[in-house]
């Protein structure tokens, strides 16, 4: 297995989008060489048999009871990975939605006290949210800011963006995001530079990586998602954009990297062993999209672990504009997840994930 190399810091031209063929040299700032390096294929399989005995606490058995309206925002977690977490935030008057879900990113702000351990916003401490209009013939939130916003360190540049567009773009009337300060439209990020001459949009990715046989001038975006623990032990999902060689089919493409697994330094967990073989992908004339695994590990009748088939479903749903999905296993028929729900018939991404108590 190659060693991706995680991309920090990035600030320049070509950010807020990942094309399909990346231009420019050092555009992403210093890229070192790959490294082999050999997964643990029986310390996977023993985790995995864990979770499949129940002996684990996951995000589905601990759903958290949600007191307020859930909404849900894109947090830094004790690894520095942004992942997306269900608050039940309070209505407040005068306030919608929309705007108490950026306001839930500013770092100690008024709603730290709806975070669960582990997770922190990504906004200066200080930020104000003086306003959010969204243009629902236009798709486009656009948020204004006090000075505060300004006050950040570079390397925290891109996540701030990134937690932006991916926390606003949630509501379906945002697929575009601009950003404003003391009355001003930023063309530029204030520490990084990095240019805002195109609204923001979940194009730029999120939580990228460089993956095996992929070049920063060359290459393509999936988005997959990883499992991750927090502090007290409850799972939840972590999305990673990594750019894979161009040219391959891109929900292909997205699974061989989910069975690939995540970086090592992430704090992110294999939700499959490398010995997982993705059999076929087909797209059903009703949109609904089967996947078909082979993983000699099961044997006829096993409950699945949750972790695997969400991951399967979440990456499925980010890369083929979230269908309703089947997940076949080893040939068998039924496919039961330890929540007991029948992944071999149609599932949709759930509305909400990562509900996490307090």
């Amino acid at each position: 297995m190659t060693k991706l190399n995680k991309i920090r810091g990035i600030s320049a031209a070509g950010l807020l989008a990942v094309p399909v063929i990346l231009s420019g040299c050092g555009l992403f700032g210093t890229h070192s060489a790959s490294e082999d390096i050999d997964a643990p294929p029986k310390a996977v399989e023993e985790q995995m048999l864990n979770m499949s005995d129940g002996t684990g606490t996951t995000g589905a058995k601990a759903k958290a009871e949600l007191t307020g309206t859930p909404t849900t925002v894109y947090l830094a977690d004790g690894n520095g990975m942004l992942a997306p977490v269900t608050l039940g935030l309070p209505e407040v008057k005068d306030k919608t939605s929309v705007q108490l879900s950026v306001e839930t990113l500013v770092s100690g702000g008024a709603y730290a006290k709806y975070i669960p351990e582990g997770f922190t916003g990504v906004l200066p401490a200080g930020t104000e949210v003086k306003k959010v209009t969204v243009d629902k013939d236009n798709k486009l939130a656009v948020v204004e800011f006090n000075s505060a916003f300004t006050k950040y360190k570079a390397p925290d540049e891109r996540k701030i963006l990134e937690s932006l567009a991916w926390t606003l773009t949630g509501n379906a009337d945002v697929q575009k995001v601009q950003l404003w300060v003391d009355g001003k439209k930023l063309s530029e990020m204030p520490v990084g530079g990095t240019p805002l001459d195109q609204p923001l949009s979940r194009s730029m990715g999120i939580n990228l990586e460089v993956g095996q046989g992929a070049t920063l001038t060359n290459s393509s975006p999936v988005t997959v998602y990883f499992s991750a623990a927090s502090p007290a032990g409850i799972q939840y999902y972590v999305p990673v954009t990594r750019l894979v060689k161009p040219g391959q089919d891109a929900l292909q493409s997205a699974l061989a990297e989910l069975i690939r697994g995540p970086q090592e330094t992430d704090g992110l967990e294999q939700v499959m062993t490398d010995e997982t073989q993705l059999q076929s992908v087909k797209k059903e004339k009703d949109g609904t999209v089967t996947v078909s695994l082979k993983e000699d590990m099961f044997a006829e009748g096993d409950a699945v672990p949750t972790e695997m088939l969400q991951s399967v479903v979440l990456t499925v749903a980010e890369n083929a504009g979230n269908p309703k999905v089947k997940i076949e296993l080893n040939g068998e028929s039924k496919v039961v997840g330890t929540d007991n729900l029948d992944y071999s018939q149609p599932v949709t991404r759930p509305d909400y994930i990562n509900e996490i108590p307090l």
